[in-house]
């Protein structure tokens, strides 16, 4: 089993920055494919990216692709959500998620593919 947490959320303009982290305690993080989603005012939980085991295959929803980077330090037992250029369409609690049971170079890509999650954090983007 694992424990999540995230950090990092915050309010920023629009074309701003942040970075997310998702620290995971218990089993060690290489043992899961990590996967970042989101969840805005009256809407679905979304998926945003995904980071294989192996930290070398990572995948990401054409809504973010260009402007967000998922990164992993497994030593550290963390991923990370770098995002740039954010729009207002980006606020939202963003939410990680631990899947286990995957080869390590598999991206699960659907919130139902996914045993673990962390509390969430806000991210707010305003003008």
């Amino acid at each position: 089993q694992v424990q999540l947490v995230e950090s990092g959320g915050g309010l920023v303009q629009i074309g701003g920055s942040l970075r997310l982290s998702c620290a995971a305690s218990g089993r060690s993080s290489s043992t899961y494919a990590m996967g970042w989603f989101r969840q805005g005012p009256a809407k679905e939980r979304e998926f945003v990216g995904t980071i294989s085991r192996s930290g070398t295959s990572a995948y990401y929803a054409d809504s973010v692709k260009g402007r967000f980077t998922i990164s992993r330090d497994n030593a550290k037992n963390t991923v990370y959500l770098q995002m740039n250029n954010l729009k207002p369409e980006d606020t939202a609690v963003y939410y990680c998620g631990a899947r286990s049971g995957v080869g390590i170079y598999a991206t699960p890509n659907t919130a139902n593919d996914y045993d673990y999650w962390g509390q969430g954090t806000q991210v707010t983007v305003s003008s």
